[in-house]
């Protein structure tokens, strides 16, 4: 999968927020192994120790946990993936009303377009 990084912020932490992302929509399931550092390394086109601070990075927070001679694998925490998911979320809200703020919308108007493109998107299901 390719990915471009940006200049703005380190690499290793682009790196956290495709695993968190991927963690938190179950396309890395509770309790999968993860690939190992070269094979991330060689998918992301990144240097292995950037795969492996991110990777460390990921263990602090508690997603991701490693057995000596397995690898490393996806927390099985469902509280803990669930509590990624709400951070996400708040984060991607937080900064939806920065920009609608930023372009003049009220309240109203803004619930009014939401609720009309969640009715489209129910009709689309």
């Amino acid at each position: 999968m390719p990915v471009e990084f940006t200049a703005e912020t380190p690499i290793y932490l682009q790196l956290c927020q495709l695993f968190r992302q991927a963690i938190a929509a179950g396309e890395l399931p509770p309790g999968s192994r993860v690939p190992s550092v070269r094979d991330l390394a060689i998918e992301y086109g990144v240097n292995p120790n950037t795969v492996q601070r991110a990777l460390a990075e990921l263990e602090r927070d508690g997603l991701l946990y490693a057995e000596r001679t397995a690898g490393r694998f996806i927390t099985a925490d469902a509280s803990r993936i669930e509590a990624i998911r709400s951070d996400l979320v708040e984060r991607q809200i937080e900064g939806f009303f920065r920009q609608m703020h930023g372009l003049g919308y009220q309240k109203e108007q803004l619930l009014k377009i939401l609720a009309e493109k969640w009715s489209d998107q129910d009709g689309n299901d």
